[in-house]
């Protein structure tokens, strides 16, 4: 099983079931959500009328499939919690464990 560098699976343990029948299933272990405390903000961002998490993803992390970061980063076990109510503020951060520079 491979997963990619960007995955949030990425690193995670590959584990398997054996079925009665004997036949093996491959299956990823327990990703944890980090605790938001382990991202240093770059930014913030008001959220907009109608607007999605994967936008906002794409336009600061270049990548809309990186909406879980944020998710990470913002305490959200729920991505859509996060662009719910026109005017929250989204914490936008460096990867989990990069530290940024003090009074940035």
């Amino acid at each position: 099983m491979t997963i990619s560098p960007t995955s949030r699976y990425f690193g995670l343990e590959t584990k398997f079931l054996e079925r009665p029948d004997g036949t093996k299933v491959a299956y990823l272990g327990r990703r944890f959500t980090p605790s938001p405390d382990r991202f240093a903000t770059l930014s913030f961002h008001v959220v907009l009328q109608g607007e999605r998490l994967d936008n906002v993803t794409a336009k600061f992390l270049g990548d809309p499939e990186q909406f879980w970061r944020l998710a990470d980063s913002n305490g959200a076990l729920h991505p859509d919690e996060l662009t719910a109510r026109v005017g929250a503020r989204i914490r936008i951060t460096l990867p989990e464990g990069i530290p940024g520079v003090a009074d940035a």
